[in-house]
């Protein structure tokens, strides 16, 4: 019943954002990527109390973890599993560059766990995970020409 009921989550999404802001860059340039939860669903650390009618009357919370992320750059590349959510320039780690211009669908995949207690006693593992892609994210990749001006 746990498990059917880790299953029945709702999950938070992941959505991706860029730097360069705007989810537009250059061939060739460093565009660092980062994770950002939609307000729908239940992100990591947060607690879901099921409904105790279909827990046989136990007040039964699931609190999701993250397991690992996938981003998904678009253009055949990706980056993970890793459990980096991101983050901006210079410290950000999950960085990808493009090769050629054109517009990429990006999203970041979700491997999510949980930790589940029943009338409020310790938090233990629920040996199971689910995969949420995130919603699609379109980068547009420019490229650049270099001239020299008085």
């Amino acid at each position: 019943m746990i498990v059917e009921a880790f299953h029945l989550t709702r999950w938070a999404t992941a959505g991706v954002a860029t730097q360069p802001e705007g989810n537009v860059t250059l061939v060739g340039l460093k565009t660092f990527y980062r994770v950002g939860w939609s307000v729908e669903g239940f992100e990591p650390g947060e607690v879901d109390a099921v409904d105790p009618a279909r827990m046989l009357g136990h007040r039964v919370e699931i609190r999701p973890r993250v397991q690992s992320l996938t981003y998904v750059f678009g253009d055949g590349q990706s980056s993970g599993p890793t459990t980096s959510m991101g983050g901006t320039y210079p410290k950000g780690d999950v960085v990808h560059a493009y090769g050629a211009a054109g517009r990429y669908a990006t999203r970041v995949d979700v491997t999510w766990t949980a930790d589940f207690r029943v009338d409020g006693g310790g938090w233990a593992p629920i040996p199971d995970q689910v995969v949420v892609s995130g919603p699609v994210t379109e980068v547009t990749v420019k490229t650049a020409k270099a001239v020299l001006v008085n």
